[in-house]
């Protein structure tokens, strides 16, 4: 077996308690954010105090108005940095605030949407927080972080060269004389070096969530639309799976089966012109294998997609599995029209195995199937006189289905109290397919 690849840590919060954070990459990242963040910082003070003075002075030939304006969007550049400055420290993407598009192309109609967008303003108060308190915050950080503790361990080498081997200044503070001494404050700075370095982990930290906060969309949004998305994959797999069942059923039927049935009227003309002997008795005994083959793969193609399914739609297929089954059952089934082929694929499959389940194990008489559609969701009612008792978690196969119907934000219940009788009810939400809808007109409908 390959050994799984290790994931590390895919934030700084998460590496500052793991073992080896000092030897990891995550101290340098840390302490390349505050120091992008410092340089970053102030050039956007730069830039806002001279647009906003270039503008100011301006104003009064109304020429410097423009760029006032233009100076209020100086926030979406600096947020889109802050969200890819985000990465040093936290892998997961920062997708940006959601906005409205807008309503024509060209500089014009964009810059009024954007104008009219809270989250336009919201980066702007964001560069103006940046710009006058949050870049010289992570400068102190970094020059606390790193000076004192440097200057200590770098004791030795002053006393060596500054101080001609005799003395050394301490943070301009203390006189060292001795060199036992300059070596202890040497390992104290390693020491401090080495707690500063979850100190520049926290504070990058922190300050990485304030810009998340700032300029970020909610993690909860996030969230919501991972969601959706996977429940769309997960409708889309299950579309690619029928697509795969017909495409296998179509491939049965126009290939394997014409070649048996070919093959079947083959040895019927051979029994006919051979002599009666044996070579009659072989070819009487491998034209029975071969109608007996015919009939297997003719109920395989029926179980895989029933070709009245696609043809006729569910109301058809649920009839035509009621009259193959081993227990007389009344069909009530009214539908608008047809459903798209995932609802109909996994309507008819939970009816085959219920009645499959009811001539096998129920010893009931009678069977019925109703239901419609309503409020906008397909309800199907399969309900046995028999014994009842029924467990779907005991291996009955509905399991499965019922894991098939959730797929689709339907629901599977079964009552089967003992001595009956038995009612399984299935709810799928859907809409009839109508090609004038535009709420069905993408769906896969058969």
């Amino acid at each position: 077996m390959r050994p799984r690849p290790r994931t590390g840590p895919r934030t700084v919060w998460q590496a500052l308690p793991a073992r080896g954070y000092l030897l990891s990459p995550w101290p340098w990242r840390a302490l390349a954010y505050l120091v992008t963040g410092a340089v970053a910082g102030a050039a956007t003070l730069v830039v806002v105090v001279t647009a906003v003075a270039v503008g100011g002075v301006l104003a009064v030939v109304l020429v410097g108005l423009p760029l006032l304006v233009l100076t209020a969007l100086v926030g979406i550049p600096v947020a889109r940095l802050e969200r890819l400055r985000l990465r040093l420290i936290d892998r997961a993407p920062a997708p940006a605030r959601p906005v409205r598009q807008p309503p024509a192309t060209g500089p014009w109609p964009w810059l009024i949407t954007r104008l009219r967008e809270r989250a336009t303003w919201r980066e702007l108060g964001h560069a103006l927080l940046f710009a006058l308190v949050l870049w010289p915050l992570d400068a102190l950080v970094v020059a606390f972080a790193l000076a004192a503790p440097l200057h200590l361990a770098v004791t030795p080498l002053l006393m060596a060269t500054a101080g001609g081997g005799e003395e050394a200044k301490v943070l301009k503070q203390w006189t060292v004389t001795t060199w036992p001494a300059a070596s202890g404050i040497a390992v104290l700075g390693l020491l401090l070096l080495a707690l500063c370095g979850y100190a520049l982990g926290l504070a990058a930290g922190a300050r990485a969530e304030l810009t998340r906060v700032l300029v970020g969309a909610p993690r909860e949004d996030d969230q919501e639309a991972r969601v959706v998305e996977l429940t769309r994959s997960r409708v889309r797999l299950v579309d690619a799976f029928e697509a795969e069942r017909r495409r296998i059923e179509r491939d049965l039927h126009d290939g394997a089966q014409q070649r048996l049935v070919a093959l079947t009227m083959a040895l019927g003309l051979a029994r006919l012109d051979a002599p009666p002997g044996p070579l009659a008795d072989q070819l009487a005994k491998a034209h029975g294998e071969a109608g007996k083959a015919l009939e297997e793969l003719r109920e395989l193609i029926h179980g895989i997609h029933p070709k009245v399914l696609a043809d006729y739609g569910l109301p058809a297929a649920v009839a035509d599995a009621a009259d193959r089954s081993a227990v007389p059952v009344d069909v009530t089934l009214e539908l608008p029209g047809r459903l798209p082929q995932a609802v109909e694929a996994a309507a008819y499959f939970v009816v085959c195995e219920a009645l499959a389940n009811i001539g096998r194990h129920s010893g009931a008489t009678r069977a019925a199937v109703t239901g419609g559609h309503r409020d906008g969701r397909l309800v199907l009612r399969v309900r046995d006189d028999g014994r009842g008792g029924a467990d779907a978690a005991a291996g009955s196969g509905l399991t499965g289905l019922a894991d098939r119907v959730s797929v689709l934000d339907g629901r599977l219940s079964l009552s089967s109290p003992p001595g009956g009788p038995t009612l399984l009810s299935v709810e799928i939400p859907c809409e009839p397919c109508d090609p004038r809808d535009p709420r069905t007109r993408t769906e896969p409908c058969a």
